[in-house]
């Protein structure tokens, strides 16, 4: 939602995740949020402390969804039902329903579609929340290494 928290999290895992196969130049990794309240803030002090312990670093800044995003990147993913609700006023036309996902859609060791925020509640929802996006990093990773195998063919 404010971009501080899950998807921070998600980008700085995933970027690890693509720069541990060489495949930064292939693979362009943003976060967004879909409210800008903190917008420039760096992610949540709990999150980072949580990330920084499992060897990940969260350097994005906070930034708010542009229509242009919907456009530019191959894939947007969301956390939850209330980010796929405000999502769609960028997207009025639902021109881009067909890249929008799910990040819990690519778990394999977890069967939720959502990503609780951890916003208010305690440390262990911070470390729930970190489980969850490092399968759906790793099952996303499989996904984006077929679909670029598939054009090299």
């Amino acid at each position: 939602m404010g971009n501080i928290c899950r998807s921070p999290a998600a980008e700085g895992i995933m970027k690890k995740m693509v720069a541990d196969l060489a495949l930064e130049s292939q693979v362009h990794i943003d976060s967004a949020g879909t409210g800008g309240w903190h917008s420039g803030a760096r992610a949540d002090h709990r999150m980072r402390a949580a990330a920084i312990a499992r060897g990940y670093d969260l350097t994005s800044m906070a930034r708010q969804v542009k229509e242009t995003d919907l456009a530019n990147f191959d894939l947007i993913l969301v956390m939850d039902q209330q980010n796929h609700r405000d999502l769609r006023a960028f997207d009025r036309d639902h021109l881009h329903d067909s890249k929008v996902h799910f990040l819990g859609e690519y778990c394999t060791r977890h069967d939720s579609k959502e990503v609780p925020d951890p916003y208010y509640g305690g440390e262990q929802g911070f470390e729930n929340v970190l489980n969850l996006l490092e399968d759906g990093c790793a099952g996303l990773l499989k996904h984006i290494q077929t679909a670029l195998s598939a054009r090299q063919v």
